[in-house]
């Protein structure tokens, strides 16, 4: 196996004590992880699994955007959770997912200062997206699953990008190890999902990271109605306070089509 590719093993050996991914699988290819958990959520299987893929070929981002890796260049994790807040709280989940990267990528950047998040969804390093992240709801009659995955572009080079607004953890000259990656988002995951499920939120820990907070925003609703205003912060349920001519005014991860900054 090529040394940056993930292994579940090794991956088990790095997670702290008491994380609750008891089930870390790697599996060669797959049409979608979060997909495949979605699946095994329904037919009642619990939390605790973190699936990742070493090529996606069917996945899918917001808005059902297709989400392809090529096999070995980008990281897929799906995470299957059982959350307790009320689901009012569950918008936090991909803010919670979006932290963890950023601590993870942290630990192994050059400049960690460079490593911000763009509400709902974005890991950015310099700007640049790394990573993007999906969350879904399981309905069951034991209560409510929740998915949780994301992808981290890895070893793509300049011309492998998907737009060019993009950017790879090899180009920003940080560790390519996947298997320390995945680790370090699921360890980090770990500990912000523990400390949401006592509080229900993590409003300033969010927003110090958030380069959507304190920027010019350009919000899309519903592909035509654009809202412009400077991002404030987000409310208890990890919804996006933006401070327009008129007011503050709230947006949920679900009404929002783009916010985009400057």
């Amino acid at each position: 196996m090529t040394a940056h590719l993930p292994d579940a093993q090794r991956i088990r050996t790095l997670l702290h004590p008491g994380t609750p991914f008891t089930r870390v699988e790697v599996v060669e290819s797959t049409g979608s992880t979060n997909a495949d958990l979605s699946e095994r959520a329904h037919a009642g299987e619990g939390e605790g699994v973190a699936l990742v893929a070493m090529e996606q070929t069917a996945g899918r981002g917001r808005l059902d955007r297709q989400w392809v890796s090529p096999r070995g260049s980008s990281i897929s994790l799906s995470m299957l959770l059982k959350p307790r807040p009320e689901f009012q709280h569950w918008g936090w989940l991909s803010l919670l997912a979006g932290m963890a990267v950023s601590s993870a990528l942290a630990e192994l950047a050059p400049d960690p200062a460079r490593i911000s998040l763009k509400w709902p969804n974005d890991v950015l390093i310099g700007g640049r997206k790394v990573c993007g992240i999906l969350s879904e709801r399981i309905e069951q009659p034991d209560g409510a699953r929740a998915v949780v995955g994301l992808g981290i572009n890895v070893t793509l080079a300049e011309d492998e990008l998907p737009v060019p607004t993009a950017t790879s953890l090899m180009l920003e000259g940080m560790d390519t190890d996947q298997s320390r990656v995945v680790a370090g988002v699921l360890n980090h995951f770990a500990r912000h999902y523990a400390a949401w499920q006592l509080t229900s939120t993590l409003r300033d820990e969010y927003a110090a990271r958030c380069a959507s907070i304190g920027a010019q925003l350009r919000v899309v609703v519903d592909g035509e109605h654009t809202v412009e205003g400077t991002g404030r912060g987000v409310d208890e349920f990890g919804r996006l306070q933006v401070a327009t001519a008129t007011g503050v005014q709230t947006f949920a991860v679900g009404d929002v089509i783009h916010a985009r900054l400057g």
